[in-house]
């Protein structure tokens, strides 16, 4: 009966420290509230058993939880035979001192949660084995009670307690959980990220350099490499690496996004559905020490794009286009060969300028006569040779020289790809004022 009514008392001065809305119980914690409520005569008996019971919660996690089902030995038997001692000792060690205990509990659960992730197991497994610890204290706790006379209201209000107090070992335990795998997440996108700025590095590290920091983030090191540059997006409008695989090395915080992929074709499909809105380009295959070369096509190929040169397309790839990127490499040297080759025509009108180089292209491009140019600029016969004529005076013996034509036609070509609104064909009144009578015999005459 003292058990009882000293219970008593003990049970109604906790639940008025817990109740809502008084100064001490806005913080009280399900622990404290257990550790509050259980008799101190009880608290001393489980404590002078609390070494067979340590025990015999170990082997029941044990033998229902396989993750744990493995010799204890090391870090593994310091953090579980650790936790289990913190949980059941501190439960009867700290019905006097209730706040003084909680600092020193939260940290070995946070602890043991952090150790769970590095050691690879679930926080399933983690949650099982509390709970499966929980029912072999209850078990013992109330059988012991029961011997003692603790009234069973007293048992039942500790039960609903224990409950209280698993779910909250295993919210700080899983705490620690989250907090260490998102560590190790940062951790390793942070060294992916590093991984990608070595390989794309001009003049390229050493490959050995490479190697040493891939193993450090899961990645097998290719032969052969693509390189994808993307469009820039803020940040938030980013999307999480993780959508594009493990195998893809990603960088899009930077002011020039792009991925790594050792094969660009399997990865087209994710893109194209990941990157809805926002263009990318697919620089060649190379070996890994031209990565940045890949990179460096992939760039221009996008910048070219964003100018309108090159097609309107969400993902476009160098090798589709490398003829314009050739040609448009370098647009200062393109620039003073274009002046160079084409300053014959400088002093004509825009019009005449325009009908004369696309004939002289046309020309050039086919190396075909008179009918087969007409055809393809949509034009008459004898207006091609009326201009072909006018553009062999202009030119005179440049026109026979293999050197002069190249750089023609790499004047030509890119002046297309540059200015999309120089004529390819005529317009429809493109021959009203031209000559139509015979013309000297041209040069496309001569070839046909």
């Amino acid at each position: 009966m003292r058990l009882a009514a000293h219970h008593g008392a003990t049970t109604h001065a906790a639940e008025r420290a817990a109740a809502p809305g008084t100064p001490t119980g806005r913080g009280i914690s399900a622990a404290r509230a257990l550790w509050s409520a259980i008799p101190p005569e009880l608290s001393v008996r489980m404590r002078r058993q609390s070494v067979d019971l340590v025990r015999e919660v170990i082997g029941e996690i044990q033998a229902a939880v396989p993750a744990y089902a493995q010799p204890l030995q090391g870090q593994f038997r310091e953090v579980l035979v650790g936790s289990v001692e913190m949980a059941i000792v501190r439960c009867f060690d700290s019905s006097g001192d209730v706040n003084g205990a909680v600092h020193d509990w939260t940290n070995a659960f946070t602890y043991a949660g952090k150790v769970e992730y590095a050691q690879g197991r679930t926080m399933d497994a983690l949650q099982t084995a509390v709970r499966v610890g929980a029912r072999v204290v209850w078990r013992r706790m109330s059988a012991v009670g029961r011997t003692m006379g603790v009234p069973t209201e007293t048992l039942f209000t500790l039960a609903d307690r224990i409950f209280a107090y698993v779910d909250e070992v295993c919210a700080i335990a899983i705490a620690g959980y989250t907090e260490a795998q998102g560590n190790a997440t940062g951790a390793l996108e942070r060294r992916r990220r590093q991984l990608l700025k070595l390989i794309l590095s001009n003049p390229p590290v050493p490959p050995q350099a490479i190697a040493d920091l891939a193993g450090t983030t899961d990645w097998a090191v290719p032969e052969r490499l693509a390189v994808i540059a993307l469009e820039y997006r803020p940040a938030a409008d980013q999307l999480p690496a993780s959508v594009f695989g493990g195998d893809v090395l990603v960088d899009l915080e930077s002011a020039d996004p792009c991925l790594v992929v050792a094969d660009p074709d399997a990865h087209l499909p994710a893109l194209v559905r990941e990157l809805a809105g926002r263009r990318a380009a697919i620089g060649p295959t190379v070996p890994l020490a031209e990565a940045h070369r890949s990179l460096s096509c992939a760039r221009r190929t996008l910048l070219l794009a964003q100018r309108g040169v090159l097609p309107d397309e969400k993902v476009l790839r160098c090798s589709d286009h490398l003829s314009a990127l050739v040609l448009l490499s370098d647009e200062f040297l393109l620039d003073q060969l274009t002046q160079r080759a084409l300053e014959p025509f400088a002093d004509l009108t825009p019009k005449q300028r325009d009908r004369l180089t696309t004939t002289l292209l046309a020309w050039l491009e086919t190396r075909g006569g008179i009918n087969e140019i007409a055809t393809r600029l949509d034009v008459h016969p004898q207006t091609v040779r009326y201009r072909m004529h006018q553009i062999e005076e202009l030119l005179g013996d440049r026109i026979d020289d293999p050197q002069e034509r190249l750089c023609m036609e790499i004047a030509l070509r890119a002046r297309t790809l540059l200015d999309p609104g120089v004529p390819a064909q005529r317009s429809p009144h493109d021959e009203d004022d031209e000559e139509t009578a015979p013309a000297p015999v041209s040069l496309a005459d001569r070839r046909r």
